[in-house]
């Protein structure tokens, strides 16, 4: 199984594309795992698809990509099934050598921060983890469904979408007045 977020690059760092023009790519396959938060994700071994525009950059290559998918999720509210399509769009530098934005190989101030900058490693780009940071960023905690929920409400029960100040007294707590 290829990862279509996985990119071959060695002829950009060193063959006759190397000359800094940009290039186009698009590929699909399956998730390598679950991309996503905890109530809705793309599912491992879900349908992506990639178009990436890559740019050398001298010693590191700019990974310009929207990632198209698929989410499976469930409602916050009611717990139905969820199944909108995502787009997730990400702008990453990957360099050959860890020293490529910094250049001072003594400078380790950044180091354990987040802000280093990923390596290519063995010719190969994997732009995975830029994809799961920016899917937690993205996508909501707390999805519910377009357009509201269809639940019949339950007397003494809300969900607080009215916007309104609610002053019933919520049936599972009503016993606890006596101690006010």
């Amino acid at each position: 199984m290829t990862s279509p977020l996985k990119f071959n690059v060695a002829d950009l760092l060193r063959g006759p594309d190397a000359d800094g023009m940009p290039q186009q790519r698009t590929q699909t396959g399956p998730a390598p795992e679950r991309i996503g938060v905890e109530m809705i994700a793309i599912p491992k071994g879900s349908e992506l698809g990639v178009d990436a525009t890559l740019t050398p950059l001298g010693g590191a290559i700019m990974v310009d990509a929207d990632i198209h998918g698929q989410l499976e999720g469930e409602c916050a509210r009611c717990l139905r099934p969820l199944t909108p399509p995502v787009d997730l769009h990400i702008t990453q530098v990957y360099a050959t050598d860890p020293d490529f934005i910094s250049g001072d190989a003594a400078d380790e101030a950044d180091e354990g921060s987040g802000d280093e900058t990923p390596i290519i490693e063995g010719d190969e780009i994997d732009i995975l983890q830029a994809v799961i940071d920016e899917a937690g960023l993205t996508l909501p905690f707390n999805p519910t469904c377009e357009g509201g929920c269809d639940v019949p409400e339950v007397e003494g029960v809300t969900l607080g979408t009215s916007g309104e100040e609610d002053n019933t007294t919520d049936l599972r707590w009503a016993g606890l007045e006596k101690f006010l």
